[in-house]
């Protein structure tokens, strides 16, 4: 379900809707605008196979364990890492 699998392909999977969600964060939204950026980016890039809400929403979660966004006052904001402080 995170990474592909064979029942789930690869453009389905939440690493993947995770890093097209991020595309779509390149300033701070609501949790709506990046889900109706995210649906138009997909139609625009012909990805086909369909995302829902949940599976939008489960990306997130996957997002937010690594870190790699905060939720700021109501608002996505994609966070950035430093790779060269991560391994101290």
């Amino acid at each position: 379900m995170i990474t592909p699998t064979k029942g789930i392909s690869p453009d389905r999977c939440l690493l993947a809707i995770g890093a097209q969600i991020l595309l779509q964060l390149d300033e701070p939204r609501s949790v709506s605008q990046a889900w109706s950026r995210l649906k138009t980016w997909r139609a625009d890039h012909a990805h086909t196979s369909p995302v829902s809400f949940g599976w939008f929403v489960l990306a997130l979660d996957v997002l937010y364990s690594m870190g790699a966004v905060a939720l700021d006052q109501d608002v996505l904001v994609a966070r950035s890492t430093d790779a060269a402080l991560l391994e101290r």
